[in-house]
């Protein structure tokens, strides 16, 4: 099985380095798709925005562009969708959005796009695949933009739920709408733990991952789920916030799934084979853990192995595990 799995590996990556461009724009198109279907979901009140010819358009548009407008586009759809129930919505859209890209450019805008992929790893029940998935692959400031992604998709799904309310407003009423929206983000106890989860799951996940001890990625990837189930069930219960169970711990394990998919093409390697090499030169010892990657079993059988020359007086140790 494993053969068949790193046979499968290799051949994906021979396909992406001869046609890598053409399978970049094909998954950013679905991508954007997908983005912009979720958020014409939660948010169906302008009926012009959510036509399928906009949206691939849009897609299309967002497959041949940078990231960040993939990011903006989104950003400009959610506002857009709130001016359907109401111009105050949108301009509390609005500013909620510019405050969060003002930050995000500041402190982390490689990770512009997690702001839209957060609401729809919720819209798809797995929430958690977004702390562990930037755990394993980016550094403990993606939590800014993660947490910034839990408050847009609670934003909103309070829209969603109160459209019927929040609709034909008058001077007055207006300004009770804002009062509702900031007080729905502000008090909502859910909200507050859900982001708290993320924050702690992601740099858990960081940090576990980068220890040099066996397994890392494994443990960082189950750890993380446990520990989201963990921080979601407490808060619940401390903070009085309604958790549902069932989704959470179906949402985790699918998220734990795809954590060790990614480990499997991002750090598979045999930790059976690790090597201990200690080296020195006239100012220094050096003492190296080697632990080899797991390569297509034909593609390595097929060759034999390079030999390297080794100085002896260099080289004073060399330790199999």
């Amino acid at each position: 099985m494993e053969n068949a799995l790193l046979e499968l590996k290799g051949k994906l990556k021979m396909l992406y380095a001869s046609y890598g461009s053409y399978l970049l724009v094909l998954f950013k198109f679905l991508l954007a798709f997908l983005v912009f279907e979720e958020i014409n979901g939660l948010l169906p009140y302008v009926e012009g925005l959510d036509q399928i010819f906009v949206v691939l358009l849009a897609s299309l548009i967002c497959s041949i562009m940078p990231w960040n407008l993939m990011v903006f586009l989104g950003m400009g759809l959610i506002v857009g969708q709130c001016y359907g129930i109401g111009i105050e919505i949108a301009g509390f859209a609005l500013a909620l959005i510019v405050i969060m890209v003002i930050l995000y450019l500041r402190f982390t805008p490689q990770d512009a796009l997690v702001l839209l992929l957060t609401p729809v790893a919720f819209s798809f029940g797995v929430p958690c695949l977004i702390p562990i998935g930037y755990g394993l692959t980016r550094t403990p400031s993606s939590a800014i933009s993660a947490g910034f992604g839990v408050i847009l998709y609670y934003f909103m799904e309070l829209v969603s739920d109160n459209a019927s309310v929040l609709t034909g407003a008058d001077k007055e009423e207006k300004i009770q709408n804002l009062q509702f929206l900031s007080d729905g983000l502000m008090k909502n106890q859910e909200m507050m733990v859900t982001i708290i989860a993320f924050v702690t799951v992601l740099v858990i996940v960081y940090v576990v991952r980068r220890l040099e001890v066996e397994y890392a990625w494994h443990i960082a990837v189950f750890g993380g789920g446990i520990a989201y189930m963990i921080i979601m069930a407490a808060g619940g219960i401390f903070l009085e916030a309604t958790i549902p169970v069932v989704p959470l711990v179906a949402g985790t394990m699918v998220s734990v799934f795809v954590g060790e998919i990614l480990e499997f093409f991002f750090f598979h390697v045999d930790y059976k084979r690790t090597e201990r090499l200690q080296f020195e030169d006239d100012e220094y010892y050096y003492y190296v853990k080697a632990v080899p990657k797991i390569k297509d079993m034909k593609k390595s059988s097929g060759r034999k192995p390079e030999e390297v020359p080794v100085d002896s007086a260099v080289i004073r140790n060399r330790e199999r595990e």
